[in-house]
């Protein structure tokens, strides 16, 4: 039989990880085959302690042992292709909070099932933000959305440009992207 090796993630720098470490060490996983991190769960990329657990972390015969689904991931696709990983290489999936274990055929379909849930409640989270955002925006003037402040000033822009100072000058001087200074002089000021 091989090793225990636990995941728990986070998704912010804030939150801790006291209660899910507190859950897989109880569940039989050694500190030294905990896999942690700060790392938001819609994408795969920044999350350096999963890659390390797929990459090398895990062997044929171990089992990697989660708190919730949507701590490993939080879309089907990235669940299930966690999941062909993790079964190509010989390795189980236990979840301690869901009856997942992927050992048995019901908990494969278990798995599945609950996976696109998760996906399916992540969407729907999504959605009611951007309506929340676009009713805010339709407020006009009175929307907490009024988009970033402007941090250049175009004036500034034009009187350097009227000083004889060429664009890429104006740029460098000012700290801001050549193509920001082209935006603001347009067509005639070039």
């Amino acid at each position: 039989m091989g090793e225990l090796i636990g995941y728990g993630r986070v998704s912010s720098r804030s939150q801790s990880l006291d209660i899910q470490i507190d859950a897989l060490t109880t569940a039989g996983v050694a500190s030294e085959h905990l896999y942690l991190e700060k790392a938001s769960g819609r994408k795969r990329e920044g999350r350096t302690a999963l890659e390390d657990l797929m990459g090398r972390g895990v062997r044929k015969g171990d089992t990697v042992v989660c708190t919730r689904l949507d701590r490993l991931a939080r879309s089907t696709r990235d669940l299930l292709q966690i999941a062909e990983t993790l079964e190509a290489k010989g390795v189980n999936l236990k979840v301690l909070e869901q009856p997942i274990d992927t050992t048995t055929s019901a908990g494969r379909l278990f798995f599945t099932i609950l996976a696109s849930f998760g996906e399916f409640e992540a969407s729907i989270r999504a959605e009611r933000q951007r309506e929340g955002i676009n009713a805010a925006k339709a407020k006009g003037s009175d929307s907490p959305f009024k988009g970033r402040p402007a941090t250049i000033d175009p004036a500034i822009i034009h009187s350097m440009r009227n000083d004889g100072l060429t664009p890429t000058a104006i740029a460098k001087e000012l700290g801001i992207a050549r193509s920001s200074v082209y935006r603001y002089l347009g067509a005639n000021d070039v």
